[in-house]
């Protein structure tokens, strides 16, 4: 073999490995897990859409509005019966002066922000992956518990307890849509503070809005059990967001207010 040949060959092998390192399915996951990380920490952008939230006692119409001090809601719906207008202001209103409530809501969102974040880095460690099909930029990867792992907290349990299906968008390295269904129970102290039921489901879907801004517009979860007995621990949700529009990053509420308000008057003004 002359040296060229031999270095030519030795350039092939070398891609060919590259190639297949890319292609195993637990390494994309971890770069696609690595860039959503990356990108949330990078996205500050603020959005106005309309929210419609459906749980089996409590089903919310609503507009949101991002901005600097929290996220500004105008209930239009609860339990299919129109909220009067005046009070949609009033609870605006009520939000944008109480500051102990904008606390409480910036701690509760930063709560769900850490529980993500944690769920995130588990998808690469708590399951066993194997790629299914390929269609254009997205590759559909199936995932099943990895019996080798071990569960930092109760949350983790629940979610290693899963099987189901991850899309990514290879081109972006973002993840498109996570499906899973809870395959054994998961039992609490043995059973003695609670049981979630296998059988049990989640689905989320997640939309490019603008050039490397992704967000969550649907979320489904259906999970049933019960705790100490007589306590049903239940999680019923039916989430959809629609409606997106990009709004001014350093918005505070009064200005997220009059967005909103601005909003809902041109839509009304356009069925009339």
């Amino acid at each position: 073999m002359s040296r060229a040949a031999h270095w030519f060959s030795l350039a092939v092998l070398l891609v060919s490995a590259a190639a297949s390192r890319a292609e195993n399915p637990k390494d994309l996951v971890q770069r696609a897990v690595k860039s959503e990380l990356a990108a949330d920490a990078a996205d500050h952008s603020h959005w106005l859409y309309f929210d419609f939230d459906r749980k089996p006692e409590n089903a919310i119409k609503q507009w949101i509005a991002d901005a600097k001090g929290g996220s500004l809601h105008l209930i239009v719906e609860r339990n299919g019966q129109p909220v009067p207008k005046d009070e949609q202001r009033r609870k605006m209103d009520e939000f944008i002066h109480d500051s102990d409530a904008q606390a409480k809501q910036r701690k509760n969102g930063a709560h769900d922000d850490d529980e993500a974040t944690e769920m995130l880095g588990l998808l690469p460690q708590a399951f066993l992956w194997t790629e299914t099909a390929s269609q254009g930029s997205r590759t559909i990867l199936h995932f099943k518990p990895d019996p080798q792992f071990h569960a930092p907290d109760w949350e983790a349990r629940v979610f290693a307890a899963m099987e189901g299906d991850l899309v990514i968008d290879t081109q972006q390295l973002r993840i498109v849509s996570l499906k899973g269904r809870l395959i054994h129970d998961v039992l609490f102290l043995g059973g003695l503070l609670g049981r979630l039921q296998s059988g049990g489901t989640f689905a989320v879907e997640r939309r490019e809005l603008s050039t490397g801004i992704w967000q969550i517009t649907e979320t489904h979860v259906h999970i049933s059990g019960h705790a100490l007995i007589f306590k049903d621990i239940s999680e019923e949700e039916d989430e959809s967001k629609t409606n997106f529009t990009r709004l001014p990053a350093e918005l505070d509420l009064q200005q997220a207010e009059k967005e909103i308000l601005d909003k809902v008057g041109n839509r009304e003004n356009a069925r009339n």
